[in-house]
């Protein structure tokens, strides 16, 4: 499915398995940092929403505007960190090279890339509004 010239109703109605849609103030700025420090790739963008994708995995954002109507953002934390409490993995991203482009960057990075016992070198690093992202690698 092309996903720059599909409808939203085809779109939508495509849709199996699990879907991540993340919340934000800056669609446009989480979309820069996730194709810039992990390298997905963007296939809609707009103030209100982005599609993004990592292999078959698509990640949906929106911003709090679009969900005004919407029982969620009476959730969302007055103070941040906005994403407290979900790491989102990314498989098949090298944790060492997201790090170094996200130190280039100015981002915060929550824990340095390492090999952990369950067989993955990971590192987590988080999103200008606090989400936690680990790329991870099989380990040598």
């Amino acid at each position: 499915m092309d996903l720059e010239t599909v409808s939203a109703d085809a779109f939508g109605g495509s849709l199996t398995g699990i879907g991540v849609n993340l919340l934000t103030r800056d669609v446009r700025g989480l979309a820069g940092f996730l194709s810039e420090v992990f390298g997905l790739s963007v296939h809609r963008l707009s103030d209100d929403f982005a599609i993004l994708r990592h292999g078959a995995m698509m990640l949906q954002l929106h911003s709090d505007a679009s969900f005004a109507r919407h029982p969620l953002p009476g959730l969302i934390p007055e103070n941040p960190p906005r994403g407290g409490g979900a790491q989102l993995y990314l498989f098949g991203i090298d944790p060492d090279a997201a790090i170094a482009r996200a130190t280039a960057a100015g981002h915060v990075v929550l824990e340095p890339a390492r090999d952990k016992p369950h067989g993955l070198r990971e590192g987590t690093i988080l999103s200008p509004e606090g989400y936690a992202f680990s790329p991870a690698i099989p380990s040598a």
